[in-house]
C-alpha cells in the first residue's frame, strides 16, 4: 500500500517508523514544510515541502496527516478527493464544522478515515473501559493530564498553542474514553481556564478545566495544563466512579509528567466495590512506538478489509464537539448547551 506522510514532528516520525517496518506498506514520500532531522530508517525516502505537490507526484493509497491541527481538514479532504484513504492525528479538525466536512467527504467518496485516538489501541485502556462498563452507570469521570514542561517540550507546547488549547489537544483522548464508557450524548459543558505565561498569545490559555453532563446523568471532569509552572502533584488522575464502585489507575504507575510513555501507561487498575477491592496487574504494556505501530496496522487492515468506520468517525466528532464547547465556555464565560435547551 503506497503511503504519503505529512508532518514529521513527534507523532509523524512515529507513524513513519511504524509504516517503514510494516510489511504491507510502502512509503512513497514524506512532507514537512521545513528541514527536519530524521532517524536513519527514514532518510532515504523522497521528501517534499508542499503537501499538494507531494500528493500529485506520489499518487498514494493512504495519506497520514500529522501536521498542526489547522491544516488537518483541508489536507484530509484533498487526500480523499485525490483517491486516498486517510489517517489523521487528533484532533480531527480545528472546528466541529470542519470535522463534519471531513467525515462527510469520507462517506461520500467511500474512503476510510481513521483518527489518532491512541488509547483505543492500548489493551490496558481497553480493560479500564470494560471494567468501568461492568460496574454500570451513571458515572463520575475524574480525569486529568497536566504536563510540567520546559526546554524543548515547552517549545513544542507553545507551538501547539498557536492553534490548539491543551484541553482540546489532550482532552479529546480522555473525553473519548468517557464517551466509550457511557454511550450517552453530552448535554452541556462548563469550562474555566487561565493564561499562566506571557510566552503565549494573549488570547490563549495554558491551563483549562471543564465539566460535562451526559444524557444518562453521568458527569465528567477533565483538566489539562502545559508549562514549566505546572505542578507534578496529582497531575495524572484517572478515576471512574459509579453507584456500584470505582475503577482507577493505580498511583504508583504515573511516571513523570513529560514522559510520553507515561501518558498511556496504566500498569495496574484498582477495581473497588463496597467491601471488595481488586487489584489488576497489567505488566508489559506497549510503549509509544508500539502503539503507533498498532494504529498504522489497524488503518491498513481497515482499508484492506473494507471495515465500517462509521462509529469511529462519529465518535471522533463527538469528543471534539465536547472539547471545543469547553474552549468556547472558557472564552465566553457561559454554559454551552449541546443537547438540551436552557
Amino acid at each position: 500500500m503506497r503511503v504519503l506522510i505529512a508532518g514529521l514532528g513527534n507523532m509523524g516520525r512515529s507513524h513513519a517508523l511504524a509504516l517503514h517496518h510494516h510489511g504491507g506498506a510502502e512509503i512513497v514520500g514524506l512532507v514537512n514544510r521545513s528541514p527536519v532531522d530524521l532517524p536513519p530508517g527514514l532518510q532515504a525516502y523522497a521528501r517534499f515541502e508542499d503537501f499538494h505537490a507531494a500528493l500529485s507526484a506520489t499518487a498514494p493509497e493512504l495519506v497520514v496527516v500529522a501536521t498542526y491541527t489547522d491544516s488537518h481538514a483541508d489536507y484530509a479532504i484533498a487526500a480523499m478527493e485525490a483517491g486516498a484513504h486517510v489517517f489523521v492525528e487528533k484532533p480531527l479538525a480545528a472546528t466541529v464544522a470542519d470535522a463534519e466536512r471531513v467525515v462527510e467527504t469520507a462517506r461520500r467518496l467511500g474512503r476510510k478515515l481513521g483518527v489518532g485516538y491512541i488509547l483505543r489501541h492500548h489493551p490496558s485502556w481497553q480493560r479500564l473501559i470494560a471494567e468501568a462498563r461492568g460496574l454500570g452507570g451513571p458515572y463520575v469521570f475524574r480525569l486529568n493530564l497536566n504536563q510540567q514542561s520546559d526546554g524543548a517540550t515547552w517549545q513544542t507546547h507553545k507551538a501547539l498553542m498557536e492553534n490548539t488549547s491543551p484541553i482540546v489537544d489532550c482532552g479529546v483522548h480522555y473525553v473519548d474514553v468517557m464517551c466509550q464508557i457511557t454511550d450517552a450524548p453530552p448535554l452541556r459543558v462548563n469550562g474555566i481556564g487561565l493564561r499562566l505565561s506571557d510566552e503565549i498569545a494573549p488570547d490563549m490559555y495554558n491551563y483549562g478545566q471543564f465539566q460535562v453532563v451526559f444524557a444518562d446523568g453521568s458527569v465528567g471532569w477533565y483538566e489539562a495544563g502545559w508549562g514549566p509552572m505546572m505542578s507534578e502533584t496529582a497531575f495524572f488522575v484517572k478515576d471512574v466512579v459509579s453507584p456500584n464502585g470505582a475503577v482507577s489507575i493505580t498511583e504508583g504507575n504515573k511516571g513523570a509528567s513529560d514522559d510520553v510513555d507515561g501518558h498511556t501507561r496504566v500498569g495496574g487498575l484498582l477495581v473497588h466495590r463496597p467491601g471488595d477491592d481488586r487489584l489488576i496487574d497489567l505488566p508489559d504494556e506497549p510503549g509509544h512506538q508500539a502503539l503507533c505501530d498498532a494504529e498504522q496496522a489497524w488503518i491498513v487492515e481497515a482499508i484492506r478489509n473494507d471495515t465500517d468506520l462509521s462509529r469511529h468517525m462519529s465518535d471522533a466528532v463527538q469528543s471534539l464537539r465536547i472539547c471545543l464547547a469547553a474552549d468556547e465556555s472558557i472564552r465566553s464565560g457561559k454554559t454551552i448547551f449541546l443537547g438540551e435547551t436552557k
